[in-house]
């Protein structure tokens, strides 16, 4: 029986062999023969997902849509009328794809209000165990509150402070490091690449005047002491950046930071010191401290910009421009927060029910961007939020916020922020002659965004 067994087997292989050896060859669009896998196609936590059973061949998408709307009302007489208003914020195709074990991929777009926008697109190396190399255009890791996904935030927008001090997405080189309790990251970007917008001025900068396309240095370090908890974590950050004049700007050499009140429908920017000239380079730093512990999920973070200008300038005294903001959020039917230990920043929660979870959330901001000379408007807002956790693909928020403007913040002169002597609204703070505390512009928001993921 052994011996047939094994004249059996023998000739199995054989067989194999011969139909191998016999199987056509199969050729890509350009004539060249290939190797082909099969490849296994599923969905996971409603992401279609296409990856190899033998090779570390992966494929997937990631698709997003936001619809937003918000009322807006409170605000005094003598301002400018803020339109309530719907929006597709975001609409957001994405694929990604592991094409062996050390080489990553991504390309994502937005397609939000029929405007395409490049958002990620990234080559990236991860042959290394606990390191990740890759280049390309992403997210400079400065913030955790810009680089949490905006699947994930607690908020429908983030903080004024990050919308107008830290950097976002940049074509760059980056290095990154993790590992239990250490999350570190170094890189080198350059200008913004977005849209139409950005590369007109980068080719016309470019062509016309040849001017360097301009650089930043941005580094990070994460403590994380509560690494081996499963129920909790710990996250204490520290980030720095040196920045200087880019092209992908319409003024080159000049620098601006401006904000709405955390609300993309109202289109206003109260806080914006318009383009300052004779910008040499910026400093800017962060320190950030967030956490979980079973369905409380806490964040906050200070953040400080140095502005530099060039002796000639004709305003050579350097600016500093800052903000902070505190939150948090707990999961009212026992569900639990996560943490992205190799993200370094927080993801999607463990509902508690099966129809999902609610979290109640509330957060206070605040952004200073007068110094000086420089009157670009002070705001603070306070934010109460509820997030409805439907599944791991749908998503509710609702917003109630209010926004406390100062009297500078006049959207670089174009916003009344009270009233002169003879009673009329003016743009003028140096005009106001209201009480002190009843200037610059105050109001209340409700808004509303449905999400799907897929």
């Amino acid at each position: 029986m052994r011996k047939l067994i094994s004249v059996l087997a023998v000739a199995l292989v054989a067989v194999t062999a011969a139909y191998a050896q016999k199987a056509p060859a199969k050729y890509n669009q350009y004539g060249v023969a290939v190797q082909s896998d099969v490849l296994d196609v599923e969905a996971q936590d409603g992401i279609l997902v296409m990856a190899s059973p033998t090779t570390k061949y992966k494929l997937w998408f990631d698709i997003r849509a936001q619809a937003d709307g918000a009322v807006f009302f409170g605000a005094p007489a003598y301002a400018d009328a803020i339109g309530n208003g719907v929006q597709i914020r975001r609409a957001r195709f994405a694929v990604k794809g592991q094409v062996d074990e050390n080489w990553y991929g991504e390309f994502d777009m937005d397609l939000a209000n029929g405007l395409v926008e490049l958002k990620d697109a990234i080559i990236r190396y991860t042959g290394l165990k606990n390191w990740e190399i890759q280049a390309g255009n992403f997210k400079e890791n400065f913030s955790i509150q810009r680089n949490t996904t905006s699947r994930y935030l607690q908020f429908i927008e983030r903080p004024m402070v990050c919308s107008a001090l830290t950097p976002s997405r940049h074509v760059g080189f980056n290095v990154k490091y993790a590992k239990d309790w250490l999350w570190a990251s170094a890189g080198i970007f350059g200008p913004e690449m977005a849209g139409s917008e950005e590369w007109t001025y980068m080719a016309d900068n470019n062509k016309d005047f040849g001017y360097n396309a301009g650089y930043s240095l941005t580094g990070k370090v994460v403590f994380r002491p509560l690494f081996k908890s499963e129920t909790s974590s710990l996250h204490i950050g520290g980030a720095a950046s040196y920045r200087t004049p880019k092209t992908s700007v319409e003024k080159y050499g000049t620098y601006r930071a401006s904000a709405r009140n955390s609300t993309s429908i109202n289109r206003k920017k109260y806080v914006d010191t318009d383009d300052l000239a004779g910008y040499d380079h910026n400093l800017l730093w962060t320190a950030e401290l967030a956490g979980h512990w079973k369905g409380l999920r806490y964040e906050g973070a200070f953040v400080m910009d140095h502005v530099f200008f060039k002796k000639d300038a004709a305003d050579p005294t350097p600016k500093q421009f800052w903000g902070w903001y505190a939150q948090a959020g707990y999961l009212l039917f026992g569900g639990s927060q996560r943490y992205d230990a190799n993200g370094g920043k927080y993801t999607k929660i463990k509902p508690g029910k099966k129809w999902g979870d609610l979290e109640l959330c509330a957060r206070y901001e605040f952004l200073n961007l007068n110094n000086g000379n420089v009157f670009g408007g002070s705001a603070e807002a306070y934010t109460i939020g509820l997030n409805y956790w439907v599944t791991n693909n749908v998503k509710m928020q609702l917003n109630y916020q209010y926004n406390n403007n100062d009297r500078y913040a006049n959207g670089k002169g174009k916003l009344n922020v009270g009233l002169d002597e003879s009673g009329k609204a003016t743009k003028d703070f140096t005009k106001i002659v209201t009480a002190a505390g009843k200037a610059g512009v105050d109001y209340h928001m409700i808004a509303l965004r449905f999400e799907i993921d897929f």
